[in-house]
């Protein structure tokens, strides 16, 4: 570890679920950071695509969790994650969330030129999972 990054920035490790989301943590681990970059683990080519157009969304979250100072890049890098198993207890009230048809044409809009199926499916599901979830926070934040 880096004397001159703050401890904050290693809680990164213990909160990367909560920080990135379920889905995305699946398939991803954070591996370093030095000189104000995060060099994160990931479980597939595919999925090292699909977080470069997530980065700047990342970044911001991360940087939120974090304050100052802040994460300036993230790199990608294909490695093993380990694999954790998820019990139906884990289930959260968001994942049964529906969307509604605005928040769809807008992921859809994000998404359409993107020429590989399975690469369009796969940023599809962390899209809508990251809707339903952020749907769910704003209505437990203002008790709706």
């Amino acid at each position: 570890m880096e004397i001159d990054v703050p401890l904050k920035t290693y809680s990164i490790w213990g909160a990367w679920k909560k920080i990135v989301g379920e889905s995305v943590a699946l398939h991803t681990q954070p591996r370093s950071i030095r000189n104000q970059i995060l060099f994160i683990d990931v479980s597939h080519p595919t999925w090292i695509q699909q977080l470069q157009f997530l980065k700047p969304t990342l970044l911001e979250k991360i940087n939120d969790f974090i304050g100052e100072p802040p994460i300036q890049d993230i790199r990608f890098k294909l490695g093993k994650i380990p694999s954790t198993i998820s019990t139906p207890s884990e289930a959260h009230d968001w994942q049964r969330e529906d969307l509604d048809e605005k928040t769809m044409k807008q992921i859809e809009v994000l998404l359409e030129k993107i020429g590989d199926r399975e690469v369009r499916k796969g940023l599809q599901d962390v899209l809508i999972k990251g809707a339903k979830l952020e749907r769910s926070r704003k209505k437990s934040k203002y008790g709706r």
